[in-house]
């Protein structure tokens, strides 16, 4: 019987030049969550932006639905070292949400349904670089991948893009959140391979 060895499977493909450091491309979606699956009906869904003040803005699923919506299409890099490249998302843009938020606040913590948080600084949620996205691949956004809705920011690492996002808040002082509490990197930006502090 012949015996084949991994080295000579074929061709090893080359990266893409796109492909941050230490990434691999994926095809699928792999799902990776900490607990379990937070169910949320429609009617029962709210987002919430509470200002440092502690001012609140509050979101209905139809109001969102209301609001300007856009399609995206973005790649994706996942800290275990997945990148998915070209998915397509819809959504509202943060830019629309925050718009008549007063702050002069330099982060947020953006919250979820069953507890999780995680932190950004404001500037990566505005001027078109952030979404609370809806939709997936053209379909309802899955309970799995965080639907009904997630926050979308796909220039760092998707553990900042928080599934089951109900609410931003607003503060002075970057306060990390679940994973960053942790170990893993304040920031996490993949093309500087921020995956953990120190890094």
């Amino acid at each position: 019987m012949a015996t084949v060895s991994p080295g000579f499977g074929g061709r090893r493909r080359t990266p893409r030049a796109d492909l941050p450091p230490g990434q691999y491309e994926e095809q699928g979606f792999p799902v990776l969550s900490y607990g379990p699956t937070p169910r949320v009906p429609l009617d029962e869904w709210r987002f919430t932006i509470t200002s440092e003040s502690g001012t609140q803005q509050r979101w209905t699923w139809r109001e969102l639905m209301a609001l300007p919506h856009e399609d995206i299409t973005v790649d994706i890099h996942c800290v275990t070292k997945w990148s998915k490249f070209g998915t397509d998302w819809r959504g509202v843009s943060l830019d629309v949400l925050l718009a008549d938020t007063e702050t002069t606040a330099d982060y947020a913590v953006a919250h979820s349904y069953g507890g999780y948080t995680t932190n950004l600084p404001l500037e990566d949620l505005t001027d078109g670089k952030a979404w609370i996205a809806f939709s997936y691949g053209g379909e309802d956004l899955e309970p799995a991948h965080g639907g009904p809705a997630r926050l979308l920011v796909p220039h760092l690492y998707f553990w900042k893009s928080a599934k089951w996002v109900n609410g931003l808040q607003l503060t002075e002082t970057d306060e990390p959140g679940f994973w960053e509490s942790v170990g893993y990197h304040n920031y996490g930006d993949p093309w500087r391979e921020q995956r953990y502090q120190g890094d």
